[in-house]
């Protein structure tokens, strides 16, 4: 019986193994996520007809925004700006955030080659504490990319009342 488990748990492994092995004729592209950076990251391309086809690329000035320390109720917006620096219309399908404090939105129309685009977002800054915040951004690229805002938020300083003396009227009556 204990061969039996053990030569499936090797086929099984085998299996897995193969499975995650490059497929023949599958040629990476390079797909632009940071300007700043020069970063590249390799993907699969997808399997296409003419394989010199025109395809979008998405560049980012910068993938994170650092609000610093903030106060509570502050203006929690931000702005990405981005540049299509392939050779076909860039669409973003859609942007979401790791938390529902955070709001993204982003342009819903194509971006052409060579022209820029922003995605807005906005946190809410009633809530106290620490910002380490995703936005995942989806587009025809064929590759997710992360945006982080960060920051701190601090409370709101409470507004001291004037000291109340008495008047000279109150201590007369007194």
């Amino acid at each position: 019986m204990k061969k039996v488990l053990i030569l499936a748990f090797v086929a099984f492994f085998m299996t897995t193994l193969s499975a995650q092995a490059p497929q023949k004729g599958q040629e990476p592209k390079s797909v632009k996520v940071s300007a700043s950076t020069k970063e590249t990251k390799q993907v699969p391309e997808q399997p296409t007809q003419n394989s010199k086809e025109k395809l979008p690329e998405i560049t980012f000035e910068s993938l994170v925004h650092d609000y610093g320390t903030i106060t509570q109720g502050d203006n929690g917006s931000c702005y990405f700006e981005f540049k299509n620096t392939g050779k076909a219309d860039l669409v973003l399908t859609n942007c979401s955030s790791s938390c529902g404090c955070t709001v993204p939105e982003w342009p819903k129309e194509s971006i052409a080659p060579g022209k820029t685009g922003k995605i807005k977002v906005t946190y809410n800054t009633q809530r106290l504490g620490g910002i380490n915040k995703m936005v995942y951004v989806d587009s025809n690229v064929g590759q997710r990319v992360t945006l982080k805002i960060t920051g701190n938020v601090l409370a709101k300083p409470v507004e001291a009342s004037p000291e109340t003396t008495p008047s000279p009227v109150m201590q007369e009556n007194k």
